[in-house]
This record gives C-alpha cells, structure tokens and sequence, in this order.
C-alpha cells in the first residue's frame, strides 16, 4: 500500500514541497490528451499520494492547461504546490518566441490567475530568459509580484550558472527546472551552482519522454535519440528485476539519486494521465538503488565522448 510523499524544503526561501510532484503538461499537449474528467481523477489523486506539487504553464494547450488544473485542484487548492510558467508568446504564423519585459511579466500572471481561478501562485518560473531584455529587469518585476502577494516564490528555468547567478542576487530563486534523466543530462554542468545557492532543482521528463520505460516500442526511437547509449536499456531491465519494478521507475529512481549526489533537493514532476503510471512513479520515491546499480546505470547514461 502507499503511503504519502515526504516533503523537503527549497533552500532557504520557506518553499516545502514533497520529493515528487506532477506535470500536467500531456493532459492538453499530447496526442490522446486528457479530458477535463480524467485530468480531475490524475490531480486528485496526486493530492492523495502526497504529489502536492502541481505544474503547469501558460503556454500548455495556450492556457487550457491552467484551466483544467485550476478546475481539477477547486476546493482542493490549498493541499497543492501550484506552479507555473511564463515568457512565451506564439505569433500569428503558429510558432513563438520569448518575451520578459516588466510590462509582460505582469499580465502573464494576472492572465494565470485567472485561469487558475486562485489569487496566488506558489511557484512562479521563468520559462526561460529572453535575450533582448536584463534577466535582472524581468527577476525584478517577479519579485514585485511577490511582494503584492501575487505570487510566493520564484523559479527559473532552462538557465545556465551565470544566469542563475545574476538572478539570484536580484531577489531569491527557490527552484530551477529543466530536464534530466538518464538520457539528458546537461544540467549537470551548473547543478553545483544551484547547490551553492541554496536552490533545488525540478527535473522535467525524468524518464527520458517515456523512453526509459522499456517498452519495446520505444527502442528504435530511443536509438535515434540517445545514440552510444545502448547498454542503458538493458540495464535498466535487469535492475528493475532485481527489485520487483518496472524499468521507468528505476530511472526515476535514479533521478531522485541525484539530490544525495549533489547536495540540493531534486524534486521530478513526472507526468502522466493514467492512475497506475502515477502511482508506480510514487512509488519510486522509495527504490534504493545500491552502488554497483548506481555506477552501471551512470556508465550506460553518460553520452559518448
């Protein structure tokens, strides 16, 4: 039977959040996306489990994304870490492009809080800095929101060391977010700052995009995408069963391993819409993996030279 998450905290900001969140990016942007109804029955449970940190962003399904999880949490919200993400606007020819003026910065998260249907943001991120503007310009005018109580605290994403850095001196990052996985692992190259500062990170797609679940289908593509690491499959395999569980989950697993590797709280937001796949992601939390499953799995992951 499962029980719920334990928590840790953000550095030093007051932000807790539990080891292990949810990201409710494919209930509008995938394939089979989600309906409101299954959506609601995917963000209640996680409320249950103790996966009380709810991510979203404005540019998911063009802002249908907040809606559906502000209608899902309703009078739930209180239980929930609700975080969110702005900076991109789509142009008129269907792609887009970044933005982080002041002016921007505020209406992105009265727009927010109004599809949220909340009057605050727990986790307000910066999908990523926009060239043309001062990070510290677009930093400044997040930390006006939350000295308006708009918003608790500040996130980034998708930075680099120095990024964070400058960032940070203007008012306190509680969190980065980017990917990270067995199969992506750059952001190991500025973690240490993130550690420094006292900042956790939020890894998005740890389980490579589904491609670290082991399914068969997912071989040739997982070929294509994390080409001189074909050793890592079958590791996976073969250390799941040694412990019970599916491959995705010792990735996960994995990922989790990360906070002890380098000393700042990780916390994924693995996303799904079905209610096993949540709760065997929960579940992960809890794998310990032992030295040699650790040392094989970075020997398989680690990109050739």
């Amino acid at each position: 039977m499962l029980t719920k998450l334990p928590t840790t905290s953000m550095g030093g900001t007051g932000l807790t959040v539990p080891l292990q969140g949810l990201g409710c990016m494919r209930m509008t942007e995938s394939a089979a996306a989600a309906g409101r109804d299954e959506a609601s029955t995917i963000v209640n449970h996680a409320l249950d489990l103790g996966a009380t940190m709810i991510d979203t962003s404005d540019m998911y399904g063009r802002g249908r994304n907040e809606e559906m999880v502000g209608q899902a949490l309703g009078r739930r919200r209180g239980e929930a870490v609700l975080c969110t993400r702005f900076g991109v606007v789509f142009t008129p020819d269907g792609g887009w492009r970044m933005r982080g003026d002041a002016a921007f910065v505020r209406s992105s998260c009265e727009a927010s809080l109004r599809r949220l249907g909340t009057d605050v943001i727990d986790l307000y991120y910066l999908a990523r800095p926009h060239v043309d503007v001062p990070l510290e310009e677009t930093v400044g005018a997040m930390a006006e929101l939350v000295t308006e109580g708009k918003v608790r605290h500040l996130g980034l994403s998708e930075v680099s060391g120095d990024e964070l850095r400058r960032a940070h001196a203007v008012a306190p990052i509680s969190a980065v977010q980017s990917e990270w996985s067995l199969g992506a692992r750059r952001i190991e190259s500025m973690v240490h700052v993130c550690a420094e500062l006292g900042v956790g990170v939020v890894p998005f797609s740890p389980n490579g995009r589904g491609l670290l679940s082991g399914r068969p289908d997912t071989t040739a593509q997982f070929a294509q995408t994390f080409p001189g690491r074909e050793g890592l499959p079958a590791a996976l395999r073969e250390i799941a069963a040694g412990h019970g569980v599916r491959p995705g989950q010792i990735a996960l697993a994995w990922v989790h391993h990360r906070a002890r590797v380098w000393g700042t709280p990780v916390v994924p937001i693995p996303g799904t819409r079905r209610v096993p796949h949540l709760e065997e992601n929960v579940a992960a939390a809890s794998i310990l993996l032992g030295a040699d499953e650790l040392n094989r799995l970075d020997a398989a992951s680690l990109p050739p030279a």
